[in-house]
């Protein structure tokens, strides 16, 4: 490699190493915006988690369809909410390697995709898409994929409906989760402090709880996919950082390099300078 090649390298690791620092901020930012939309909603989520348990305590289980298993099928339904874009680290794979290793699904099964990589990997594994919402805002079709199956589940088409997702921890870090989303279990596992005295609810505590379980389940819909995007945009962030660290490293070599090939160039210039001094001398 000659010093020409070497300053060429360099003007462009260092282009480089620009848009990987900008694309660092840019995902810092949409990070942080999606922290805060989670945020948000979190004491809502708590106290509406609160409200049902503690009403769901005074009334018959077997009296909301959303508790009952439907035996009567054993398809399920995956919500797969994955990237629409690449350059965010092992984000999509490790969910993709925590899938296959934890699920086995069954050729009637059925998937809703969010993200073309979701779209994607569903597709290799041959799986029935019945709902992509990969070219709309995912926020957006969340009341739509809520319809979608809850018209399924009471209807008996499918006996389970599942969320597949990257759960947000921090910004270093996110879990690939696999959560059941009907019928629903996780509410009546949770304890809670008995009320002193019981609710007045018009017109009847199950059509109030039956109304309360629609806003959860749809909730819990809109949480998987801004935590799934939080994590996404603190994987692309820790991504370009490492990317913008490489590219500065490298050109940090290069330069050591193009250091001492100037100076060998040098060197042999005052070689040549010196021998054909000598040869005057000589020759005189």
């Amino acid at each position: 490699m000659n010093l020409r090649q070497v300053r060429l390298k360099i003007k462009s690791i260092g282009n480089v190493r620009k848009i990987t620092k900008a694309m660092q901020m840019v995902a810092a930012v949409k990070m942080k915006k999606a922290q805060e939309k989670a945020m948000q909603g979190m004491l809502y989520k708590q106290y509406l988690k609160q409200m049902i348990s503690e009403i769901s305590a005074s009334v018959d289980k077997t009296s909301s369809k959303l508790f009952q298993t439907n035996k009567e099928t054993k398809a399920n339904i995956y919500i797969f909410i994955a990237t629409n874009k690449g350059l965010c680290g092992s984000f999509n794979l490790n969910l993709f390697k925590y899938f296959l290793k934890t699920t086995t699904t069954k050729t009637d099964d059925k998937f809703i995709t969010f993200g073309r990589k979701a779209k994607e990997f569903v597709t290799n594994l041959n799986g029935e898409i019945i709902l992509d919402f990969s070219d709309s805002s995912f926020i957006a079709s969340v009341s739509a994929v809520y319809n979608s199956i809850l018209t399924k589940f009471l209807n008996k088409e499918i006996s389970s409906v599942f969320l597949v997702y990257n759960r947000f921890v921090s910004a270093f870090k996110s879990e690939p989760t696999v959560e059941q989303l009907l019928p629903i279990t996780q509410l009546q596992d949770q304890e809670y402090k008995q009320i002193k005295k019981p609710y007045i609810i018009e017109p009847s505590a199950k059509s109030f709880l039956d109304s309360l379980l629609h806003s959860y389940l749809e909730d819990r819909i809109r949480t998987a996919i801004i935590e799934s995007e939080a994590g996404e945009y603190s994987a692309r962030m820790m991504a370009m950082k490492n990317a913008t660290d490489n590219a500065g490293e490298l050109i940090y070599h290069l330069t050591l390099l193009r250091n001492k090939l100037r100076q060998e160039k040098i060197t042999y210039e005052l070689l040549d300078m010196i021998t054909a001094k000598e040869s005057v001398e000589v020759t005189n």
